[in-house]
């Protein structure tokens, strides 16, 4: 019986051993899923960083682009105000030329019909001395 007890406590220990070595195995194997996945984080620990970093970036580039929209705003409309300016200068130019030159018109004429009246009067005068 001892015999039978000795023989049953072996079976058991190299069952538990058994046992005990697969466990072993499942938990190493478990570890190295944790060193990858630990890897995995770090890494993706990593990419967040640079894309933070990036986005900073981006965000002070738009700042920049803004300021110079601004800037570009500002300098067409001070253009605009500029050109009104020179746009009404010109018109008032033009309106004073337009008047000047209809006033020159009329002494055209003027001096025209007096023209025409001083050739008719020379006409006649020559026409009366040859007689």
């Amino acid at each position: 019986m001892e015999n039978k007890m000795f023989e049953l406590l072996t079976r058991m220990y190299n069952e538990f051993s058994n046992r005990f070595d697969r466990v072993v195995k499942n938990i190493s194997g478990l570890k190295e899923d944790v060193t990858g996945l630990k890897e995995d984080v770090t890494g993706l620990k990593e990419d967040v960083t640079g894309l933070k970093e990036d986005v900073t970036g981006l965000k002070e580039d738009v700042t920049g682009l803004k300021e110079d929209v601004t800037g570009l705003k500002e300098d067409v409309i001070r253009i605009e105000n500029k050109l009104d300016s020179s746009t009404k200068a010109l018109f008032d130019g033009y309106m004073q030329t337009h008047e000047r030159l209809g006033i020159l018109e009329k002494k055209v004429d003027e001096l025209s019909g007096k023209f025409d009246r001083h050739e008719v009067e020379i006409k006649v005068i020559k026409g009366g001395r040859k007689m």
